[in-house]
């Protein structure tokens, strides 16, 4: 996850670890926040009961579901800029904030690692309130506008009698990306796959439950699921324990907070596996996750450069009144009518319970309960505080809906309706891909379908097909232009994004010379800073600065310019002029206490930075200068010196690197990377610009002599940093470091030019050996080539299990025999048990050359972590090795122990860390299954697998839901075994006409796609697979037609192409013992 290292196992040893905690209490709450951990809330109390009311894991336990590998459950964690939050598993700095009325805030604060924008987040209680709050600020730091999204992510423990909440104008909940929806809370259609009317329908084979389609409650979902609420008009959720009668809220002003999530690896084997992943005692949770700027998963809004976006978010548990119909920060209101009409002493009425439960005490409200045409029919005076809700249970004879009203001293602060609201009601529609660029009609479409592909990050779409498509129609068009410039300067080329620009403002300034909006003067003038030409850079920026949304950053820039030029004064100009502009930028009051000090005012310097540190105490360059030290991560200070940098103030920018590069080694953060050498190499510059010869010759010499294991270049700032180090003195490091950085932003030719001086300077490189086999194999189409760039790169470190299993991927890719892997990884030894994805490679193998004993044991001897999005391998391996002992035991007639071998592949062993996902089709297993069993004498326990075989047609493939796939041919073949003739028919000749749907289907990778296991080293051809998938279904039906001959010449042909594939050996098997029951 560049710039991240990706962590790619976790252990299974569990030892103990003293972490950094913050305890934060009142009378109401108690609370563990987790610094080190991405300063989440680790453990939250209500105080009145001693229950958490969020989920407590007591155990440190990461799987491998975050974006860089390992992430734990519980708590609150806080994700931004995307999701998860790239930095979850990473430390933060903190501090305590204590405020007059005895409030305290937890801050805790990182620079991002990808863009290095600061995201803080402070956890406030105040005294006699039952609120936690999350007080954020998010600041774009950097001199380009941001994408980014925010979602606080709730664990609370779960079970049958769990039930969370959405307002009651909530009636629609759709998937990531808006890409399903379905009806809330009661779907109303098929919904990740699962056919939930079914389930609530007593006439349908597949009910439940009368109330199993219904979302809110955890228990009826058995997959892993997502919905977000498309649209509310309210700012509250949660969710609601019925066996414990304990509930919380988030509370949010909705305008700007309108996401509302719940998440749950669902409530069957496959997410109880995950639960046990993340757990010792097999916790079973879901996520309510609260989004600001954002309603889903990706929804991505902007920040500009510098701007600073604050907010809070709000959360309190309750108790005893049931789920929520409204709610503020102070009270929350529960209204619910009884099924079933009473009887009651003056007729038949109804009856209403009606709950109002506090954040703090009232002692005196009124409650209200008021008809359809607000005449009060029942009211109460109570006391309520935290902990001493009021419920009551009121007969109304009217018929109509009601009003829930809470009223102090005459003032109503609070009210709940029954009365129905949709606050989709003009309607939703799922997000559907877009269509080809050349098959859009307008300009103005391709342009913003661009940049929506931009905003949004697209996993598997470029936006600049779009935007080349928009120009090719209109080679003017100013806004197209400006996006494939911000698109060129992310990615390091200047001079494109130079003559973008230009042409953008030719076409803006044509008839009119002030254009209404200075993007693209503004963006000029970036460029030409970074390209050094700072007189010209300043033009720009000052032309930028006539448009308004533009004039903080460009006067911040020109106070930068300024500062190099040690124009003092001009700078403390514009650093004021952007101070003004932005109360916030705490960049500009950086600037202004340099420049007052440079200037002798040294006590006007001290009240700006007085002033700019109670808005952020956090700020690493304003804490620099108040304690004239740096303080903070080697990543925070290398920020911190880049900002000096920019200034021109080379003496303090050496200062604060030397810090870092002591903080780089005496407190290194793995899982953030290891910048030492990028370090080094800065220092050895500033050095030479400072004259002292001799210690940046002992700094360059460092920077070439330590790890780079774990380091990458991150934004534009590192790879010109290379850049120069290359043209003043070549290096080898320096060429390899660069050659990553632009191969990451698909600068293949340069990368692959950088790489090779690299391997040509430094022949035992693996990294950059490795780094030209996949450029060999996914750009230039050299596969052989590939094979000896990967083969220089094992001889150059042997003990590295990465390399040795990309290079066995590699071999399969090629068509390497099973028996050619194998040799190749004879002397892996101890490397095999490092990885699992080699050991699963690996026992396949075995299993393909008849030493499926082996596969066994080597499988039997470990525990397996999958990650996220790539369940399965282990299961898939694990029961081939299985059946291939099954089949070695049918075959001496030792029906028993096949039965056995395949009951332990039916019911896997929790040592493979996962279960099969309930909609997987494993026919093919429960069939031999049933053979097995059939030869051992049991009838029954045969008829139960193959009648289980054939109703499995359907499938779950590639993170997708299918109505079929190679599986369904064993399907028929059960049928078949059952005899009904019918049902095998039908599966035939359903699975034949899908099999001539999928064959007109043009392949592509999934537009929604948000996970791809099998593409994630050599990129894949997607056509190819499409043909290869046909090609096997379509020998599976020539097979079911007793066409041996058509198959086996089919089967052959793939079989010569992958080797390895092992459902193409066995259907080849089958062929050839012209074998179809």
């Amino acid at each position: 996850m560049y710039p991240l290292p990706f962590i790619e196992s976790v252990s299974h040893d569990a030892t103990m670890r003293t972490w950094q905690a913050v305890h934060l209490e009142n009378e109401y709450l108690r609370l563990v926040i987790l610094p080190e951990l991405g300063g989440r809330v680790h453990i939250a109390v209500d105080k009145t009961t001693g229950q958490d009311f969020f989920y407590r894991n007591d155990v440190i336990k990461p799987a491998l579901v975050g974006l860089a590998g390992p992430w734990i459950s519980g708590g609150i964690e806080f994700n931004w800029p995307q999701h998860h939050r790239p930095a979850t598993f990473l430390p933060m700095d903190w501090t305590i904030e204590r405020e007059d009325d005895g409030s305290v805030t937890v801050w805790c604060s990182d620079h991002d690692p990808f863009a290095r924008m600061k995201g803080m987040h402070g956890i406030r209680l105040r005294p006699g309130s039952a609120v936690l709050e999350a007080r954020v600020r998010l600041f774009n730091r950097t001199d380009t506008t941001q994408t980014f999204l925010w979602w606080a992510n709730v664990a609370v423990r779960v079970h049958d009698e769990y039930q969370s909440f959405f307002p009651s104008d909530v009636h629609v909940v759709a998937d990531h990306a808006k890409r399903a929806a379905t009806a809330f809370p009661a779907a109303d259609r098929p919904y990740y796959g699962i056919d939930y009317a079914a389930r609530a329908d007593p006439s349908d084979p597949a009910f439940v439950a009368d109330d199993a389609d219904r979302l809110d409650w955890y228990r009826n979902i058995p997959v892993p699921t997502s919905y977000m609420c498309v649209a509310s008009e309210d700012d509250f959720f949660g969710g609601y324990d019925h066996s414990t009668a304990l509930g919380f809220a988030h509370v949010a002003d909705h305008h700007i907070a309108p996401g509302k999530k719940q998440w749950t690896w669902g409530n069957a084997p496959f997410g109880w596996a995950w639960d046990a992943n993340l757990s010792d005692d097999r916790s079973a949770y879901v996520e309510l996750m609260a989004g600001v700027y954002t309603d889903n998963q990706p929804d991505f809004t902007y920040l500009a450069p510098g701007e600073t976006k604050t907010f809070s978010q709000f959360w309190f548990p309750y108790h005893d009144i049931g789920p929520l119909s409204q709610a503020s920060t102070d009270l929350a209101i529960s209204i619910a009518e009884d099924d079933s009409d009473q009887v009651v002493t003056d007729g038949r009425g109804r009856i209403v319970t009606v709950g109002l439960a506090a954040t703090r005490v009232y002692d005196e409200l009124d409650l209200r309960l008021l008809d359809a045409d607000g005449a009060v029919v029942w009211e109460q005076r109570c006391a309520v505080a935290p902990g001493r809700p009021v419920v009551a249970r009121v007969t109304v004879a009217s018929a109509g809906d009601l009003d829930v009203v809470a009223v102090e001293d005459g003032v109503e602060l609070l009210r709940a309706t029954t009365r129905f609201r949709d606050a989709a009601a003009d309607g939703f529609e799922v997000a559907t891909e877009p269509p080809a660029p050349a098959d859009i009609e307008s300009v103005d479409e391709l342009y913003l379908t661009g940049v929506h592909l931009a905003q949004y990050r697209h996993a598997t779409r470029s936006p600049e097909p779009y935007w080349r498509e928009a120009l090719r129609r209109d080679p003017g068009d100013s806004r197209t232009h400006i996006a494939l410039a911000s698109a060129d300067l992310s990615s390091g080329r200047m001079a494109s994004a130079e003559e973008h620009l230009r042409e953008a403002l030719r076409r803006q300034t044509r008839r009119n010379p002030n254009p209404a909006d200075g993007e693209a003067s503004y963006l000029l003038g970036v460029v030409l800073q970074e390209t050094g030409r700072d007189t010209e850079a300043d033009d720009a920026f000052a032309k930028a600065a006539w448009s308004h949304a533009w004039r903080a950053a460009s006067s911040l820039a020109r106070a930068r310019i300024a500062a190099r030029a040690g124009r003092w004064v001009d700078a403390l100009e514009q650093a004021e002029l952007a101070a003004h502009f932005d109360a916030d930028q705490l960049q500009a009051a950086a600037v202004r206490v340099i420049a007052l000090r440079k200037l002798g005012r040294d006590a006007d310097a001290l009240q700006v930075l007085d002033a700019a540190r109670a808005l952020d105490g956090l700020d690493a360059w304003l804490n620099d200068l108040a304690e004239a030290h740096a303080s903070g991560d080697a990543g925070t200070l290398r920020d911190v010196a880049g900002e000096y940098r920019s200034l021109g103030l080379t003496v303090e920018a050496l200062r604060v690197l030397d810090a870092a590069a002591q903080v780089a080694v005496e407190r290194p953060i793995p899982g953030a990377g290891d910048p030492l050498a990028l370090i080094h190499y800065a220092r050895a510059e500033l050095l030479e610009e400072l004259g002292r010869a001799s210690e940046a010759a002992i700094a360059l010499q460092a920077a070439r002599a330590v790890s780079v294991d774990r380091c990458f270049a991150g934004g534009r700032d590192d790879a010109r940093l290379l850049e120069r180090r290359i043209r003043r003195t070549g290096d080898g490091r320096a060429h390899a470091l660069l050659g990553h950085w632009l191969y990451f932003h698909r600068r293949y030719d340069e990368a692959i030019e950088h790489l090779t001086r690299a391997v040509e300077e430094q022949p035992d490189d693996a990294v950059s050996l490795r780094g030209l086999g996949l450029a060999a194999y996914n750009v230039q189409g050299r596969p052989d080539e590939a094979v000896r760039w990967y083969r220089s790169a094992v001889a150059a470190a042997p003990g590295d299990a990465k390399l040795r299993y990309e290079a066995d991927q590699l071999a399969r890719r090629i068509g390497a025999s099973p028996e050619q892997r194998l040799a190749q990884l004879v002397d892996a030894g101890d490397l095999i048990a490092e990885r699992d994805d080699l050991a699963l490679a690996y026992a396949e193998l075995l299993v393909l050359v008849g030493r499926h004993h082996d596969a066994v044991a080597l499988l039997s001897s470990r525990r397996f972590s999958p990650w996220e999005g790539g369940e399965g391998e282990a299961i898939r391996v694990w029961t081939l090795a299985k059946r291939a002992v099954a089949a070695e035991a049918v075959d001496r007639g030792d029906a028993e122990s096949a039965v056995a071998a395949l009951a332990n592949a039916v019911d896997v062993p929790d040592s493979l860390g996962e279960a099969p996902h309930p909609l997987a089709n494993r026919s093919e297993l429960l069939l031999a299954y049933g053979d097995a069993n059939q030869a051992a004498g049991h009838t029954e326990a045969a008829e139960a697998s193959w009648q289980a075989a054939a109703s499995s047609a359907g499938d779950f493939t590639t993170m997708a839901a299918v109505s079929h796939s190679p599986m369904t041919f064993f399907s028929v073949l059960a049928a078949r075994r059952l005899d009904d003739r019918s049902r095998a028919e039908k599966l035939t000749a359903e699975f034949a006409n899908y099999v001539e749907v999928a064959r007109r289907e043009k392949p592509a990778i999934d537009y929604f796609a948000t996970s791809l296991p099998t593409m994630l080293i050599f990129q894949e051809d997607v056509e190819k697979t499409h043909r290869d998938l046909i090609a096997v279904m379509d020998a599976e039906l020539a097979l079911l037609a007793g066409d041996t001959e058509r198959a086996t010449e089919i089967l052959a042909a793939l079989a010569e192409h992958d080797p390895a594939a092992s459902l193409v050996r066995e259907l080849l098997e089958q062929s050839q013992r012209l074998y179809v029951a």
